[in-house]
């Protein structure tokens, strides 16, 4: 999750009491991988059900013009760090139950301590 995280030395507080379909797009949430269920990953959401995602907007995995519609009891899920990252674009959406947490915090080190702000922009073009 670079640049928003470091990739070790860092605690996070971490919301387990959520409602997954209370979720926004771009929260921070803690999910089981749907590619080894024995680890725990962190991403941004950034699809809800229902909406239009363009898969890869690189074009790196996949072509910029392919679009996958969010189903039903799903989000769609990538890193900050896209080179590196392995999430929905490999993936597809991923189910809401599989959804343990939303960060909140970042607690150590102390010198960047503070919240997790969710700056992200959707726009509507129905509106």
């Amino acid at each position: 999750m670079l640049p928003t995280m470091s990739a070790s030395g860092e605690a996070v507080l971490e919301n387990r009491f959520i409602n997954p379909s209370k979720l926004k797009r771009g929260d921070l949430v803690t999910y089981i991988s749907p590619l080894d269920p024995t680890r725990m990953v962190c991403k941004r959401l950034i699809g809800l059900p229902g909406d239009v995602i363009c898969v890869d907007p690189t074009g790196a995995m996949a072509p910029s013009t392919e679009h996958v519609i969010i189903p039903k009891g799903h989000v769609w899920l990538v890193g900050d760090n896209a080179e590196m990252s392995r999430d929905s674009r490999q993936y597809g959406p991923v189910s809401m139950g599989l959804i343990r947490g939303k960060l909140v915090a970042k607690v150590w080190p102390l010198s960047s301590a503070g919240w997790f702000r969710n700056n992200f922009r959707y726009v509507d073009k129905s509106q």
